[in-house]
């Protein structure tokens, strides 16, 4: 009977412990597709100098105003200061666990925390923290910190921040220095990734009850900055930390080798160009190749004090371009948006305004392998399109699709003709040189501007417009007051400020942007109101596939969808990135698959 009981014992013990997740080692990296490119010895980042020097300080330059420094809250949300959690300038201030390397699609590397267990389903991963992690103030980074995080998060925070506890079945400490996720049946594969780069907050520094009112009162962080001074709407100074805990860790080194860090705020882009010149901002970045010319030729510059440089990334381009409010009525029907996309004259742009060095934007994940452009549809692409027949044009199935070649006079009526006829199959129709919809109201639109870029290139598209009686006007407003529409929805079209940064490894950030959970959210960024079951459905499978071929699949789906649906007009790009930058700065000689990385530059010594 003894032995029995015994057997009974030990059999239910390894059936408990069968049922837990399988755990792996504790790993230095984790990655999305794979195993991260480098070894758990790893000493920098390719593109970072571990022997860069330190000391100095640097100004950055942005066309806006900030009026709050709490980055997670959606008050004030896009006047939030620069710097605070920045992918340009750098996270100045606030961490994550695990950071980026950003010379690989999507491998995350120890920060916060030193290691991560996560199990071969991930359906659980435990960090353990690194425990010579301190907040600014000296106190140490706990597990305390990680749960008090996605507490006031999920009750306080903004999106995505707050949505990220339904994902989450359980959180628990699992020791002095580990938390434990474990995630329910709403969670995906990239799932314990977006964990990993949230940003962890101190407990003791935060106050739950007035989290989500804003403040220009200076937080604190675990990161290699401390807020010095602030000038509201102008001026925000970041310092270095001298006891800041991170600075030998290897994901660090080369990071961080300014001690003081100014962004300045301007209201316009021609005061941040002409503080550039007098040397205010250490860096210029221009996109038109013709202004940018133009802008560099003075003296300085002549001098060799300044110098313009050019980088290469392995990216696709920025999509820029008109972005329909698809939650109005006049903008509801994919056939009339077809027809408007037709009708931006790029190859008048780019002759006339670029000088011929801008290529067509035609893909959201253009000159790479996730692009729809020349693949015709796969037996997955159809398997996962066959519940909603009809969704997906057939030359946008079979790859072959391109947007209509203009003949560059801006007078091609062939171009004209084609979008005419397609408005007039859905029942609009020309009534004394105005174009009207099935209802006889004149159709029209208004499109915000926040630049006299955008100015200029929406001119070139209401020029266009009137040819075939649609009144288009343009509306100047100052970055915040558009800031504030947008988050409003307060629009009829957006250009410019409604580009899409995309990577080689797209993820939950597509939910943010197109699915519809989000189109109706005050805040979020589907500012195109995309409410679509067959986009929700690919951006599911992307996020649940399990290998590269199926990853593939889904992400080209997704394009075939947004080309499909014509939610915005895209315009034109450089495959390269170029900027303009006094010569008291320096880089590394290695530029990653992201491009430049400003947080790796120093200034020279004198």
């Amino acid at each position: 009977m003894g032995r029995v009981l015994v057997w009974l014992i030990a059999a239910i013990s390894f059936l408990a412990f069968s049922l837990q997740p399988a755990m792996s080692e504790p790993k230095h990296a984790i990655a999305m597709q794979g195993e991260p490119a480098l070894p758990a010895d790893y000493t920098h980042f390719d593109y970072a100098d571990p022997d860069a020097p330190k000391g100095g300080n640097i100004t950055y330059c942005f066309v806006g105003s900030f009026d709050n420094l709490n980055p997670f809250i959606l008050k004030s949300l896009r006047t939030t200061a620069r710097g605070m959690m920045d992918l340009n300038y750098g996270n100045l201030v606030f961490e994550p666990l695990m950071t980026r390397n950003y010379d690989e699609a999507f491998s995350l590397y120890g920060l916060l925390a030193d290691s991560a267990d996560m199990d071969p389903e991930r359906k659980s991963i435990e960090f353990h923290l690194n425990p010579d992690a301190k907040w600014s103030d000296g106190e140490p980074v706990t597990p305390e910190d990680v749960l008090f995080t996605y507490d006031v998060f999920t009750d306080k925070g903004r999106p995505p921040y707050r949505d990220r506890m339904s994902l989450i079945a359980k959180l628990e400490k699992t020791g002095d220095h580990s938390v434990r996720f474990t995630f329910n049946d709403k969670a995906n594969r990239e799932t314990p990734l977006i964990i990993a780069l949230t940003p962890i907050i101190p407990k003791h520094a935060f106050d739950k009850d007035t989290f989500d009112k804003t403040t220009l009162k200076p937080l604190i962080g675990s990161g290699p900055y401390t807020v010095d001074k602030i000038q509201p709407g102008q001026r925000i100074v970041f310092k270095r930390n001298p006891n800041y805990w991170g600075k030998n860790l290897p994901s660090k080194r080369g990071f961080d080798n300014y001690d003081q860090i100014t962004i300045e705020y301007f209201l316009n882009a021609n005061a941040k160009t002409e503080a550039f010149k007098k040397g205010i901002c250490a860096i210029y970045d221009e996109g038109d190749p013709v202004k940018r010319e133009r802008d560099i030729d003075f003296p300085a510059f002549h001098r060799g004090e300044v110098i313009a440089e050019t980088f290469d990334t392995g990216i696709p381009p920025v999509v820029t371009g008109f972005l329909f409010n698809t939650r109005l009525e006049k903008f509801s029907n994919p056939v009339v948006r077809r027809a408007l996309g037709m009708l931006y004259d790029f190859e008048w742009a780019n002759k006339n305004l670029f000088g011929g060095k801008y290529t067509r934007t035609m893909s959201y994940w253009q000159n790479s392998e996730l692009s729809a452009l020349g693949h015709p549809a796969s037996d997955r692409e159809k398997a996962l399109l066959a519940p909603y027949p009809g969704r997906v044009p057939a030359d946008v199935m079979d790859g072959t699709w391109r947007p209509p070649v203009n003949d560059g006079t801006g007078q091609d009526r062939k171009v004209l003709k084609v979008a005419f006829d397609l408005l007039k199959s859905q029942g609009y129709a020309v009534k004394d040189g105005v174009l009207q919809d099935p209802k006889g109201n004149p159709f029209g639109f208004e499109i915000l501007t926040a630049s006299q870029d955008e100015e200029r290139f929406a001119a070139i598209y209401q020029r266009t417009l009137e040819k075939i009686g649609i009144t288009v006007t343009i509306r100047s407003l100052e970055a915040d007051q558009i800031q504030s529409r947008k988050q409003r929805f307060d629009f009829e079209v957006l250009i410019g400020s409604s580009g899409f940064s995309n990577s080689l490894s797209p993820g939950i950030e597509q939910s943010f942007r197109w699915g519809s959970s989000e189109a109706k959210r005050e805040g979020s960024f589907n500012l195109a109101g995309v409410a679509d079951p067959a986009v929700d459905a690919a951006i599911d499978a992307m996020l649940r596939a399990r290998t590269k071929v199926d990853y593939v699949a889904a992400v080209r789906v997704l394009d075939r969808l947004l080309i499909s649906g014509n939610y915005m007009v895209p315009m034109q790009y450089n495959a390269q990135q170029w900027l303009a930058y006094w010569n008291y700065l320096d880089h590394p000689k290695k530029t990653p698959i992201f491009g430049y990385q400003w947080p790796t530059w120093w200034r020279k010594a004198n």
